[in-house]
């Protein structure tokens, strides 16, 4: 069912849209009175009963082979949130559902460990968080991404991690170590400088001080750390992107990359409802640049272009962002991982004999 129209406090979005794949829709009886002090929904956490949990990818302008999410949804509620459409395939909504009914692979640990002692295990980079952010608040109590971080430095196998969250300071420890023999590289998202549209866009990640403060203590630590300007939003956020650079050259970040917004399937229209709620004077602005960098459209699906947007305005995000990011002097590449450490733990070796 579609909620209210106004906003949930510590919520991206109120609206729950109708899934996509179910034809069942309920819909609110527009002449009902609203419940004014209904409570707000609290977050339900379900059982993944999924068998694997390194995924491949093939899509030709994503740079990882495989990946691993401890959780599908994402209690960050970033309105933006490309992976949102995902949800729809578990029969829960893009909107609020996604948000508020987080599936966790409570197995994740033992299930790669399973998978990286199996003789058919090439060595390779396994990116962490390419969906739904590893380090989301229920990670605290949980701990799925840290007991997954032990796995992959017990068999020396590469790893690289993106998150929103200022917990991934927590396995520092881990990191660290992993780091001293070129295992782990860490990507740090930093969408905006401005808290209050932080507040409302992701609102409950990390402040953007402690997305700083993350990528200051792991570059202390000696983990190589990359900051991500992730989506770039025209109109919006795009005019922050030098500032983002020279904050995180600032507190040790070692290159940056950037992503332009992704609107895939209901997402546009949960984006749409958010710009009028929370940035109402600026929504044709922001809607109409975002068609300019789209074709006219406000998604590109298409390979390539997806990623970075395309016509007159998306070659000059490309061009700002790359001047900023040689004067802040993050132009250089990461460190490259190492595969050639891998090794199976003698316990699983031998077990596998028998």
């Amino acid at each position: 069912m579609d909620r209210p129209a106004h906003p949930l406090r510590g919520r991206g979005t109120a609206a729950n849209p109708r899934n996509r794949f179910v034809r069942l829709e309920v819909v609110a009886d527009p002449d009902a009175p609203l419940e004014e002090e209904a409570p707000a929904p609290r977050t339900e956490f379900f059982r993944d009963a999924s068998r694997s949990v390194i995924a491949s990818n093939d899509s030709p302008d994503i740079g990882f082979e495989v990946s691993l999410n401890p959780y599908r949804g994402c209690e960050h509620g970033c309105i933006y949130c490309y992976a949102r459409p995902m949800h729809e395939y578990l029969g829960f909504s893009a909107g609020l559902d996604f948000e508020t009914k987080i599936m966790v692979k409570a197995d994740a640990p033992r299930l790669l460990r399973r998978e990286l002692s199996a003789r058919s295990w090439v060595p390779k980079p396994v990116a962490i968080g390419t969906a739904t952010d590893p380090y989301q608040p229920v990670e605290r109590r949980l701990k799925l991404t840290r007991q997954c971080l032990q796995v992959f430095a017990e068999f020396r196998n590469p790893a690289t991690l993106v998150t929103k969250n200022h917990l991934v300071t927590r396995d520092i420890d881990i990191l660290a170590a992993m780091a001293q023999d070129s295992l782990v590289v860490v990507s740090i998202s930093i969408t905006t400088l401005d808290n209050e549209l932080a507040r409302v866009m992701e609102p409950r990640t990390a402040a953007p001080a402690r997305r700083l403060d993350a990528i200051r203590q792991l570059a202390a630590a000696g983990i190589p750390v990359q900051v991500l300007v992730a989506p770039i939003i025209p109109g919006l956020t795009d005019h922050e992107a030098p500032a983002i650079l020279h904050a995180a050259a600032q507190t040790g970040a070692r290159s940056a990359g950037y992503e332009l917004l992704r609107l895939p399937h209901g997402v546009a229209d949960l984006f749409q409802r958010w710009l009028s709620e929370h940035r109402p004077d600026r929504t044709a602005r922001v809607l109409n640049r975002i068609r300019d960098t789209r074709g006219g459209r406000l998604n590109d699906p298409n390979f390539g272009s997806r990623m970075c947007g395309s016509g007159l305005l998306a070659e000059q995000i490309r061009d700002m962002f790359r001047l900023a990011r040689r004067r802040a002097g993050l132009d250089g590449p990461m460190p490259a991982l190492r595969t050639d450490l891998f090794r199976r733990p003698q316990a699983d070796a031998q077990g596998l004999l028998f």
